[in-house]
C-alpha cells in the first residue's frame, strides 16, 4: 500500500485541501519568463501541513537548457528533502517546432545540469507514457520517475521502468500515487545523506604536517612545545633504548659464553665446583642488569 499526493499551478487556490496527502509538486517556473504566482504560498502550505513537498519546471526546449535552469532554481531558496522535477512534455506552441531529437537532449542536459547545482537534493523528472515510450531515447530520468498514465489504476502505470510517483488522474486537480509505504519512508528518501569523502594521499599528508608542527602551550607561554619536536625526542629514545637493550643482550651472550670456559677451567684446578662459580658469576650479572634498566628508565636504585 503506497501514499497519495497532488501537483498544483497557479489554476489550484493558494491553500488547497491536504486531506489524506503526503506530497505535493508545485508548478513554479515556464520558460525564461513566467513564475506561478501562487507557488509560494502552495509550498508553505503543503510544508505546514507536513507533506513533502517539490518544485516542477515546464520548459520551452528551444532555449538554453542552462539559462532554464538557472531561471528555475533562481526562484526557490531550496532546502534539504525538496524534490526538483522537469515537467518534460511538449504538446503546445512554444515547444511545437522543437524536434524530439532536441527536446530528448534538453531533458538529459537539463537533470544533469540541475542537478550538479543540487547534489544534496533529489533531481527526477515527469512525463506521460508517450513521451516515455517515443521521444525519450535513453531511459535517464535522475533520481526518480514520475509517469502520468491518467485513466488507469493508482500504482499500476503499465510500464516496466521503475517509477516513484504515478499520475493517475488529472480530472479536476492532478492527482498522484507513490509506491513508498508510508510518509516517514518517503521523507526519508528525500533527505539524501552526504557521503563521507575518502582521504587522500594530500589530505594525509595535510593532517600529519599539521600535527607535526602544531604548537602545544608549555610552562612559558613564550616558548611553546612544538609536537613534531617531541615527537621527534621520543623516536630517538626508543631507537636509542633499542640499541642499549640490543648491546647488552650481546655482550650478555658474549659474557655467559666467557664464564661457562672460566667455571670449567677453575673446576679442573680444584677449590670450587663449577656449579659455584656460576651461581656467583650470575649473581653478579643480575646485580649489572638491574643497574642497566635504571639506566634505560631514567630512575634511580
Amino acid at each position: 500500500m503506497g501514499i497519495y499526493g497532488q501537483d498544483w499551478s497557479s489554476y489550484q487556490p493558494s491553500t488547497p485541501d491536504t486531506s489524506g496527502l503526503a506530497f505535493a509538486f508545485v508548478k513554479v517556473t515556464e520558460g525564461l519568463n513566467y513564475v506561478n504566482p501562487r507557488w509560494v504560498a502552495q509550498r508553505d502550505h503543503a510544508k505546514a501541513a507536513g507533506l513533502v513537498w517539490g518544485a516542477y519546471h515546464y520548459p520551452h526546449m528551444g532555449n538554453s537548457v542552462q539559462a532554464e535552469a538557472d531561471y528555475f532554481l533562481s526562484q526557490v531558496s531550496w532546502k534539504p528533502g525538496d524534490l526538483v522535477v522537469l515537467d518534460w512534455e511538449g504538446y503546445d506552441a512554444a515547444n511545437a517546432g522543437v524536434s524530439r531529437g532536441t527536446q530528448a537532449a534538453y531533458k538529459d542536459a537539463w537533470l544533469k545540469y540541475v542537478k550538479s547545482k543540487l547534489p544534496n537534493n533529489r533531481v527526477g523528472m515527469y512525463c506521460n507514457t508517450d513521451y516515455w515510450r517515443n521521444v525519450d531515447t535513453t531511459s535517464y530520468y535522475g533520481d526518480f520517475l514520475w509517469i502520468a498514465t491518467a485513466g488507469r489504476a493508482a500504482g499500476d502505470p503499465g510500464i516496466q521502468a521503475d517509477w516513484l510517483f504515478h499520475q493517475y488522474s488529472d480530472s479536476g486537480v492532478d492527482r498522484d500515487y507513490c509506491h513508498l509505504s508510508s510518509l516517514a519512508d518517503l521523507k526519508a528518501w528525500a533527505l539524501i545523506q552526504e557521503a563521507d569523502m575518502p582521504l587522500t594521499q594530500a589530505d594525509i599528508a595535510a593532517v600529519a604536517s599539521a600535527v607535526w608542527n602544531y604548537n602545544e602551550p608549555g610552562p612559558d607561554p613564550k616558548k611553546p612545545v612544538r609536537v613534531g619536536a617531541v615527537m621527534g625526542w621520543m623516536d630517538t629514545v626508543h631507537s636509542n633504548q633499542n640499541a642499549a637493550l640490543a648491546k647488552a643482550v650481546a655482550e650478555g651472550a658474549a659474557a655467559q659464553s666467557a664464564l661457562s670456559a672460566l667455571a670449567a677451567a677453575v673446576g679442573k684446578a680444584g677449590g670450587l665446583t663449577a656449579d659455584q662459580v656460576t651461581a656467583a658469576a650470575q649473581a653478579g650479572a643480575a646485580a649489572a642488569l638491574k643497574e642497566l634498566g635504571h639506566a634505560l628508565d631514567g630512575t634511580k636504585p
